[in-house]
């Protein structure tokens, strides 16, 4: 089943109360939040404590993408803060298979995520740990960024490599995703859409989840 994961760097953040309840109010399950760290990536956004606090507003899944250098370090904080999900980096300073082992050690969901110009090859030996590989379409630090097109190419490559493993792993997108768009990545593969401004920012929300959805329904009947 397709997921929508609104992102919360696209939210009004002097709201982020009412913008969750819009995202309960809309049906959705799945909150996307960004880590960043300031080295990894040029920009700096919140930390384990907004997880906390995020977890003590809502029962939706958190899914929680690390873009730090060093994320070993703070996993432990990240899944008692309340996540439910920990996607790191493959590029990352840290070993990335030891990285996703010590996520699941936790009890928490691993993913691995690709920067727009890392080619799928990077994480297929890390597939067996995963539970998620997010691909992203615009150069991770920022929201409101137009989506890459020349990415989308990675997803049937990484559908493939999925479907060999025989796992259930979710291939999730991110980065500049639109009512507009959203088809052409769930054709090429993607199950989970990470969308922020796109979602927030949209006139009608409401009709940008059905728009999707029913992108979604004519993938899986195309299938």
């Amino acid at each position: 089943m397709m997921v929508i994961s609104p992102s919360m760097l696209g939210a009004d953040l002097l709201r982020l109360g009412e913008e969750i309840d819009l995202v309960e109010r809309l049906g959705l399950t799945w909150l996307h939040l960004d880590n960043m760290d300031g080295h990894f990536v040029p920009n700096i956004s919140y930390g384990p404590e907004f997880v906390a606090a995020m977890r003590r507003k809502t029962s939706l899944f958190l899914d929680v993408h690390l873009m730090l250098e060093y994320p070993r370090r703070y996993l432990k904080r990240y899944a008692e803060a309340g996540a439910d999900m920990i996607t790191v980096h493959a590029e990352a300073a840290d070993e990335p298979a030891d990285t996703l082992r010590a996520i699941a050690a936790l009890g928490v969901k691993a993913g691995v995520a690709l920067k727009p110009d890392t080619p799928p090859g990077a994480v297929e030996a890390l597939l067996p740990l995963c539970d998620l590989v997010l691909v992203m379409t615009v150069e991770p630090g920022f929201g409101g960024q137009a989506m890459r097109a020349d990415c989308i190419a990675k997803l049937p490559v990484l559908r493939e490599m999925i479907r060999r493993t025989g796992r259930d792993i979710r291939l999730s997108v991110d980065g500049g995703i639109n009512r507009r768009n959203a088809r052409r990545v769930l054709e090429a593969g993607a199950d989970v859409l990470v969308m922020g401004t796109g979602l927030f920012r949209a006139d009608d929300p409401a009709g940008v989840v059905r728009d999707v959805r029913a992108a979604a329904e004519a993938c899986a009947c195309a299938r």
